[in-house]
């Protein structure tokens, strides 16, 4: 070995790249779940539950959009809208993040519910008011019951006023099982999602593999390019000159990515413990992403080699995908 490439090859971190390969590995090995409670939730889904006691019957329709919060919008009948915090409160225990709309209708089996009114003041000022319109435009008008019928205010259903405290567990029932179902479809989806994003974060992972097999060619590829361009100019320098030794081990230290390459290790097994928690991790990962994103944009610029540069951009085209699946997720 020629004296000063010791020296060289510890400040260009091939010790420690192949301590990042290690870590690498050992990373994109733990991004494959292998138990069977780990599930991961969508922020998508839908679900639907009724409950029924004695001659009345609830239906709960429960859909949910993405949002980065909770936000929950909640439809009630008017007899009900004093149980709209309760409703809320239930959500909120089951749904973590996303955009949740609850419908809720009450409805009687047997009729039952109000009782018709008429208004008869106001009928009588309706046919008040059709007389009025004779005198002025000189002509018959006629009104019959229809007329009535469809007049605002003159018929009115009155409701009957709902007893909330008996009301509620059945209310509860019904929209625990439309949350069961929005839950369920919620983790289907989740699924999906995440052999989706494990496959993603793999490829990005391999990608950086790739990286860090290539960082050590980098720095004697120089060095031969620089003897080289040397050699043609006319100056003849040994390869131990220590001028030579100089160039090469600032070079060496400009483009060192064993660092970067380190937390990339980092993030990969975060991924893979994102995808083995039970928790909602979305804004979790969020974050993640834009972190990997920071690396990899260092790494980039450190690069010097075309091939390094591809196969940057190739993982920064995973992780693009990564980021806009990761806003479906809980």
């Amino acid at each position: 070995m020629i004296d000063g490439e010791g020296d060289l090859a510890k400040r260009s971190g091939s010790a420690g790249l192949d301590g990042g390969l290690r870590d690498l590995q050992a990373g994109l090995e733990s991004l494959f779940w292998r138990g069977e409670t780990a599930r991961m939730l969508s922020m998508t889904g839908y679900g639907r539950g009724e409950a029924i006691a004695g001659d009345l019957k609830y239906t709960v329709e429960v859909s949910s959009l993405n949002r980065k919060q909770i936000e929950v919008m909640v439809n009630l009948p008017r007899r009900l809208v004093n149980l709209e915090g309760r409703v809320r409160e239930v959500v909120v225990g089951r749904i973590a993040r996303g955009r949740v709309s609850v419908q809720v209708a009450m409805e009687s089996t047997r009729g039952r519910g109000g009782a018709l009114e008429v208004d008869e003041d106001l009928a009588v000022q309706y046919r008040d008011a059709l007389v009025k319109l004779e005198a002025h435009f000189g002509d018959k008008l006629e009104m019959d019951a229809v007329d009535l019928l469809r007049a605002p205010g003159v018929f009115t259903v009155s409701e009957e006023e709902a007893e909330l405290e008996e009301t509620w567990p059945l209310l509860e029932e019904a929209l625990g099982r439309g949350l069961d179902e929005l839950v369920a479809m919620e983790v289907r989806e989740g699924q999906h999602l995440k052999v989706d994003l494990q496959e993603r974060v793999a490829t990005i992972a391999r990608e950086v593999s790739a990286v860090e097999a290539r960082a050590p060619g980098v720095v004697a590829h120089h060095r031969e390019s620089l003897m080289k361009r040397l050699e043609e100019a006319g100056l003849e320098l040994a390869l131990d000159d220590e001028r030579i030794l100089r160039e090469v081990a600032l070079f060496a230290d400009r483009c060192d990515i064993t660092e970067e390459c380190t937390r990339l290790a980092s993030h990969f097994k975060q991924f893979g413990l994102y995808f083995e928690s039970g928790d909602p991790v979305g804004r979790s990962m969020d974050f993640l992403c834009q972190e990997t994103n920071r690396e990899l944009n260092t790494i980039g610029s450190k690069a010097n080699d075309a091939e390094i540069a591809q196969h940057v951009v190739n993982a920064r085209t995973e992780l693009e995908k990564i980021r806009e699946q990761v806003q479906n997720v809980q």
